[in-house]
């Protein structure tokens, strides 16, 4: 399977939910990867939240040499030209920011790949929309709501977003998002959340991502 940049848009946009963690134990960041994948998941953020992101997301990509073949693992909290480039050089397949950096948009460009920055305001995502943002990150969602992007989507035609932070895993809430015209949803700490993490609650989580399908595809357009 090609990883690029469309084929990772049509990924997430077929997905309609991108789920994000970070967790410190290289083998239960594994083992949490293995359970979303067995729930149905395809495409996959892990967070560059902690000392040993790097060599936990070298550790993942090892293991999808051989199984979760089809997954697509990209990276997020890339922030700057360094970070892009040693998280590109460990393979990722697609590149998430909480800013608006352009030459990590262009870095991520060169590769083939799809760059996702995060924006809050409507000149933040002018810009990305102008350098090619294949979807753009609304983040902080739960602080701009739905309601932000009923107001601005139309000036950026053709433009796909997906919100990230505080997304719930309730149908109401959710519904509210793909009606506003998200192309799919972030999932962090609701979905992954500390207490699964710590607790390897990896029954839970399988549930909670089944349910969280179960409400997108009945909501999603």
């Amino acid at each position: 399977m090609t990883k690029n940049k469309e084929t990772t848009i049509a990924a997430i946009k077929n997905q309609g939910m991108l789920p994000l963690f970070y967790y410190d134990d290289a083998q239960v960041s594994l083992d949490i990867v293995r359970t979303l994948y067995r729930a149905g998941i395809r495409v996959f953020e892990y967070t560059n939240r902690g000392k040993a992101a790097l060599e936990n997301f070298k550790f993942l990509k090892e293991a999808l040499k051989t199984e979760m073949q089809d997954l697509f693992l990209g990276v997020g909290t890339i922030k700057n030209i360094a970070e892009v480039k040693a998280f590109l050089n460990a393979g990722a397949d697609f590149i998430v920011c909480p800013v608006v950096d352009i030459e990590v948009g262009k870095l991520t460009h060169d590769a083939g790949l799809l760059w996702i920055p995060g924006c809050m305001t409507p000149t933040e995502i002018n810009v990305a929309h102008q350098f090619g943002a294949g979807i753009i990150k609304l983040f902080p969602a739960n602080i701009l709501g739905a309601e932000y992007l009923l107001s601005i989507k139309e000036l950026f035609q053709g433009q796909l977003f997906v919100p990230t932070g505080g997304v719930e895993i309730e149908e109401n809430n959710i519904d509210t998002w793909f009606k506003a015209g998200v192309c799919a949803v972030g999932m962090g700490s609701k979905l992954v959340s500390k207490k699964i993490l710590e607790n390897k609650g990896y029954d839970e989580l399988y549930s909670l991502t089944t349910k969280a399908f179960e409400i997108i595809n009945k909501v999603k357009p």
